[in-house]
């Protein structure tokens, strides 16, 4: 099991990878699971469906904006009030604003999305930093996209560039913080299918026509010639929080089915 006897945290939690993170890490061991985001009946789903695949693993819920470091510094209380420790933090919540060119850009609309995948990300990851040094070690996971790292597909000028100032933040934690045991990477990923990715196609006739056919055209980009699953993500995520990744940090792993190669 990746993550036996691990107490994992999630930030973000929604319909689409966060909850996979919760339930997979529930699946593969976790002693714990916390699940955090802005909407309650989220977290109460991600509850429910870790206990429809391990009864008995521990779930703590917290709605946390990791916009306000008051909120993140709640969130690692709590965990370490109830289970002791965090052995990895999975900085899984996002903003992804509307799709806009860098040109024609109304500017002022990045603070949102750098307020949240980086300056937030950072707080709750600052909120977790003290516990994991004081246990001997920890693991953080930068959970980022492909389109920090390539011209993305559709115009996601601000989004892609919180990701990649966020990849930047990435690699400097890693070298502040190694001597403490604490291993800080990231998973750069692609399409997912899942609930967020078929929404979108179903609501972009302008790119798409249906969702069979936006998945055709998209799995005909990939090698593998389909669209990874958002549990196969997560699943990799998991792995760069087990022991297994012992000896990474400060990497960026690429997990998009091929459709960009480093």
């Amino acid at each position: 099991m990746l993550v036996k006897d691990k107490i994992i945290v999630v930030s973000g939690i929604g319909p689409g990878l966060g909850v996979k993170l919760a339930v997979h890490a529930a699946k593969e061991g976790a002693r714990g699971v916390v699940v955090s985001g802005r909407t309650q009946a989220n977290l109460d789903d991600a509850e429910k469906r870790v206990h429809e695949v391990a009864p008995g693993c521990p779930v703590l819920k917290l709605t946390t904006d990791i916009r306000d470091m008051a909120q993140c510094k709640r969130l690692a209380a709590a965990t370490t009030a109830k289970f002791g420790r965090a052995d990895a933090l999975m900085n899984n919540a996002f903003s992804h604003p509307d799709f806009d060119h860098v040109e024609s850009a109304e500017l002022d609309r990045w603070h949102d999305p750098f307020g949240t995948n980086v300056v937030g990300t950072l707080k709750l990851t600052q909120a977790f930093l003290p516990q994991m040094k004081s246990q001997g070690g920890g693991a953080v996971v930068m959970i980022n996209t492909m389109a920090a790292k390539m011209t993305p597909i559709v115009a996601e000028a601000a989004y892609s560039a919180s990701k990649a100032a966020l990849w930047s933040a990435t690699r400097t934690l890693a070298t502040e913080v190694g001597q403490h045991q604490i291993r800080v990477n990231g998973i750069h990923m692609g399409f997912m299918w899942g609930y967020p990715v078929q929404n979108f196609m179903r609501t972009h006739p302008d790119l798409w026509p249906s969702e069979e056919e936006g998945y055709k055209q998209v799995a005909a980009m990939h090698p593998m010639k389909r669209i990874v699953t958002d549990d196969e993500c997560a699943r990799a995520a998991l792995f760069l929080a087990s022991d297994y990744s012992s000896a990474m940090t400060g990497t960026a792993v690429d997990c998009n089915g091929g459709a960009y190669m480093a």
